[in-house]
């Protein structure tokens, strides 16, 4: 029988290729005879460096950029082989987890630290762009990352404006570069508008350190910047689904670098080979830390087995909430928790290698 373990990190517990070496590691117990094959896999959040650095050769490049308060920080990309194909985690630089509690503003945070990344991939030849924009500190609709690339960003009196949220208002002219790469695969699983109820400021800005007023501030900001993206470019693309993602990030990945906002599970897939080796699989055993009825909209395992074909496919979680038919609308044969006992969370994370293996080895396949 041949096996296929494609498997996301267990948040907080355990990386992705440790996961997949856990429940190998069972299976490889009680089914000696089996070819086991194991893909660790990324919904293009964490980990998406150390997922995409077997299959594209990534070379990591340490490179001095900005912070999201334009403090100087060693960031880390990775660039491919061939050196034509950066890949880059907006989080690296720009992330939330770069600012302490105190420290989070969105009015003063900015995505420079990111172009400065991008820009120094495309300075090394690189020639395509692969973006994975969560876990965002700022909401400055990417015109940092656009002005580390050459775009200027002007108010009325044709000064140079600082790129960050709370300057967007004042945005009068735009001072266009040229396109940076020959592509941008931009990695985005929501699919918020840039600006109104349900944009970036409005659903993301309280956990950036954004009060009522502050977020009013930069959803005006917001669209201002988009009417002025219209007026002088002639583009639309405000309601995009997925513009209002990382603080807008997305809709400036789209205008100022030309980007295609893709969803993060397809394009890993796509660059790990993931359908070939689905195509010879008698069996693919994925895992999530948490399986519940949102794991059917747009999450890794709903993606993976939409991928899967006639492949069965099983799911061993940290935690089962999702009932009966919502593993069976996933997509997924069979989902089983790890854990036979409610015990304290600490205790369950510390213990999920044994866990997996474990439940991996007592699979009747």
């Amino acid at each position: 029988m041949n096996i296929l373990v494609a498997c996301d990190s267990f948040k907080d517990a355990l990386p992705a290729d440790g996961v997949c070496r856990a429940i190998a590691a069972g299976l490889a117990r009680n089914h000696p005879d089996a070819l086991i094959t194991q893909m660790p896999l990324s919904d293009g959040g964490e980990g998406l460096l150390d997922v995409l650095r077997g299959p594209l050769g990534l070379t990591w490049i340490e490179q001095e950029a900005a912070d999201p308060l334009g403090r100087t920080i060693t960031g880390r990309y990775g660039l491919s082989a061939d050196r034509l194909t950066c890949v880059v985690e907006m989080a690296e630089a720009s992330g939330l987890q770069r600012l302490a509690l105190a420290e989070r503003d969105p009015r003063k945070t900015s995505t420079l630290g990111t172009g400065q990344l991008l820009a120094d991939a495309k300075a090394r030849g690189a020639k395509r762009a692969i973006l994975a924009i969560g876990g965002s500190a700022t909401n400055d609709a990417g015109i940092g990352a656009a002005a580390a690339l050459g775009w200027g960003f002007l108010d009325a009196q044709g000064h140079k404006l600082p790129p960050d949220g709370g300057h967007l208002a004042d945005v009068a002219k735009l001072v266009p570069a040229p396109l940076p790469f020959e592509s941008v695969e931009v990695l985005c699983d929501v699919t918020n508008p840039l600006f109104g109820p349900t944009g970036a400021a409005w659903i993301y800005g309280r956990q950036k350190g954004g009060s009522d007023a502050v977020l009013a501030e930069l959803d005006n900001g917001l669209q201002h910047l988009a009417s002025v993206v219209k007026a002088q470019l002639g583009l639309d693309v405000a309601h995009l689904p997925g513009a209002g993602a990382a603080g807008g990030l997305g809709y400036g990945a789209v205008v100022f670098m030309g980007a295609q906002l893709r969803r993060g599970i397809e394009v890993v897939l796509d660059k790990t080979g993931f359908d070939s080796a689905a195509r010879k699989a008698d069996l693919i055993i994925t895992g999530e830390g948490h399986l519940d009825g949102q794991s059917a909209q747009g999450k890794l395992i709903q993606g993976l087995c939409g991928r899967a074909q006639q492949t069965p496919v099983i799911a061993l979680c940290g935690k089962l909430s999702a009932s009966p038919e919502q593993v069976r609308t996933i997509g997924l044969k069979a989902a089983y928790s790890i854990n036979k006992q409610e015990r304290p969370l600490a205790e369950m994370l510390a213990n999920t290698a044994v866990n997996l293996e474990r439940t991996a080895a007592e699979l009747v396949i």
